[in-house]
């Protein structure tokens, strides 16, 4: 039987689409393999969002195909549509797809082998496009498995090079949303991650248009779905009718992902952000008002064109304000036909990396304050994997939780236990009788 290594770079969508790719070949007979192993057909899901992604991808495709240059190797993703052709001749891929056309990935391969010619199957992104149907029916991810309920974004940020190789916005109809929740907890999974390119934007374009908190109705009445988590959400969302809808369904996590980007409104006005400091402060509050110990994470960029030590401080001074509990902090990186990248006062590299170890060590701080305040506190794990003799599971804020050695449990089976304290970023915890 063929083989079939698969490989992602970058978000849970992609990590969603590389699933439903795998999936086709496993139809077609191709047996899966780790991708550091020999295959006869490796698939790549790249990344562009920063140059760390462009360099990743490029250099992981290069070595595909030094170490194993028999094999057939795709490209797809979001730097395989930006670059398309050039990919060919760059990697000396087989096969370069982009962010369409992924469910004739094994028709095109076919055809490659056939003619004995790489081809580029990357075509533009028009105004209108459909939501492409992929469909997974199971995931590597122990307890809970992404669903992808909407593809593109039309917001055009400044620095953002997402929405030409994502397109507009898509959503998924609700019926296939519902359809394939219940495929994937029939298979086990008692957690449903919904994401998207930009998931606030979820029913917009439907007809007639839906919100989000209707699709999330649906899921919630699944049985054998315990627990539906957000995505990444765009504070506009995050009014106190969309926290009252939430509250009205308790599967939700409560576990919300606000992107922040910048704590500074000027540097917010330069990347034409749709919300300004006191309006991301004014979601925050709307969220925690029905929410207390809700876990509040975000992304950061910092080092964006033109940033002053001043706005970097107002960024740091709102992470404290907020007092996140995760964050992921990134460099500004110059994208190509992006309005940022030919902006004046691009940030010297040395200051930029500064500023991220500045940030990071801010957010570590936050998050120890957000974990001790757990402790003595009661919550629910799903057990999903065991760690040095002992069951780990995380709680509905996305709270990792180690239980002791002792501790009875079942595998996948949610237990309500008591944080008793905190070791290097991990929870401990014990069953409670």
């Amino acid at each position: 039987m063929p083989t079939v290594a698969c490989h992602t770079l970058g978000c849970k969508v992609n990590q969603y689409d590389t699933q439903a790719m795998l999936e086709l070949f496993l139809e077609k007979g191709y047996t899966p393999v780790p991708f550091d192993g020999d295959a006869d057909v490796y698939l790549l899901n790249t990344c562009t969002v920063t140059g760390t992604g462009d360099k990743k991808s490029l250099q992981l495709a290069r070595r595909v195909k030094r170490t194993h240059p028999t094999s057939r190797l795709i490209l797809c993703g979001c730097l395989a549509q930006q670059q398309a052709s050039a990919l060919l001749s760059r990697t000396k891929a087989d096969l370069v797809l982009g962010t369409q056309r992924r469910l004739e990935v094994v028709t095109l391969l076919e055809q490659v082998i056939s003619s004995g010619t790489p081809l580029c199957a990357v075509e533009p992104l028009p105004d209108a496009l459909p939501f492409e149907p992929l469909h997974i029916s199971f995931q590597d991810e122990h307890t809970r498995a992404t669903l992808k309920i909407q593809e593109g974004c039309e917001n055009r940020c400044t620095y953002c090079i997402i929405p030409s190789v994502r397109g507009p916005v898509r959503s998924r109809c609700p019926e296939e949303v519902e359809a394939e929740a219940r495929r994937l907890s029939l298979s086990g999974f008692r957690e449903i991650v919904l994401t998207g390119i930009h998931l606030s934007s979820y029913g917009k374009d439907l007809d007639p248009p839906l919100s989000l908190l209707q699709v999330l109705a649906r899921i919630h009445g699944i049985d054998g779905v315990d627990r539906i988590r957000l995505g990444s959400l765009e504070p506009g969302i995050a009014t106190k009718e969309f926290a009252a809808g939430l509250l009205a369904l308790p599967k939700v996590c409560p576990q919300f992902h606000l992107a922040l980007q910048s704590g500074s409104d000027s540097v917010l006005r330069r990347m034409k952000r749709r919300y300004n400091s006191l309006q991301y402060l004014e979601g925050v509050q709307n969220l925690r008002s029905v929410f207390p110990s809700a876990a509040l994470t975000t992304d950061i960029l910092t080092g964006f064109p033109g940033e002053t030590e001043e706005e970097f401080l107002e960024t740091r001074d709102m992470i404290e304000r907020v007092g996140f509990a995760r964050i992921h902090v990134f460099p500004y990186s110059p994208r190509p036909g992006t309005p940022a990248a030919l902006m004046p006062g691009q940030v010297p590299k040395a200051v930029k990396e500064e500023r991220v170890r500045a940030l990071i060590d801010t957010g570590d701080r936050c998050a120890a304050v957000f974990l001790r305040s757990w402790i003595g506190r009661e919550s629910e794990i799903i057990p999903e994997e065991r760690m040095e003799g002992c069951w780990e599971g995380y709680t509905p804020e996305y709270i990792r939780v180690r239980l002791s050695p002792d501790a009875r449990c079942d595998y996948g089976v949610p237990v309500r236990v008591r944080l008793t304290g905190e070791r290097d970023g991990l929870m401990l915890g014990r069953p409670l009788p």
